[in-house]
């Protein structure tokens, strides 16, 4: 197993970047889910096509990382069925993660593309760049989250404006928890027991999935 990057937790401050870590917590963790993203199509177990981004490269790198704070399941998914993931980065604990190294347009594009809205408008990221924080609007994927950098460049995601206990917890479907704990299997800093204990813990999943059954949907996601 590899252990996962280190983020330097230091804010990028206002200049620029050219790429970003885009770090994803929930399906796109997984790279061919996020492929639907980037180069368009439908990921397997969705109902929903997504035209691509304006640039349709597939990342240059793609790490293990671990963000401060608690992903939880929320809300109900058109396209999965059931919740979907958050992220509160105000809350104890840690979050296992995947980190893409992506363009700012790309970024902006995937962004988009969660909103279900058409990529092509670039976002402004001065804000969580410089405070680590910045609401650029009321939707469920509109809060832009810095956690600091690795190897310079900045480590953003994106989550909802409210906390993890200002709204009910929504169990996921089985093809969004296939989907998201094969993702984060396949960072390689994790192994099956560890992912599997780990999402059925999770606020939405608890209850609702075992860890013998998440191991069991990462067996025919394999």
């Amino acid at each position: 197993m590899k252990s996962p990057r280190t983020i330097d937790p230091r804010l990028p401050g206002t200049r620029r970047p050219e790429q970003v870590w885009y770090t994803s917590y929930g399906s796109n963790m997984n790279l061919d889910r996020l492929a639907a993203y980037v180069r368009g199509g439908r990921p397997a177990g969705a109902a929903r096509a997504y035209p691509g981004c304006r640039d349709s490269t597939m990342p240059a790198r793609s790490v293990a990382v671990e963000l401060t704070g608690a992903m939880y399941f929320a809300t109900r998914s058109p396209v999965w069925g059931g919740g979907r993931a958050f992220y509160d980065p105000y809350a104890a604990g840690r979050v296992p993660a995947r980190a893409h190294l992506v363009t700012v347009q790309q970024f902006a594009d995937i962004a988009a593309q969660e909103m279900y809205r058409e990529p092509g408008t670039d976002l402004d990221l001065a804000g969580a760049l410089t405070r680590g924080r910045a609401v650029l609007g009321e939707g469920r994927y509109e809060t832009l989250v810095c956690a600091g950098r690795i190897d310079d460049v900045p480590v953003l995601t994106f989550t909802a404006p409210w906390r993890m206990d200002d709204v009910p917890w929504v169990a996921p479907s089985a093809a969004y928890v296939r989907c998201l704990a094969s993702g984060l299997l396949s960072a390689g800093a994790w192994d099956a027991e560890a992912v599997a204990s780990y999402v059925a813990s999770r606020p939405g999943a608890a209850g609702r999935w075992t860890e013998a059954d998440i191991i069991g949907l990462l067996g025919e996601a394999a």
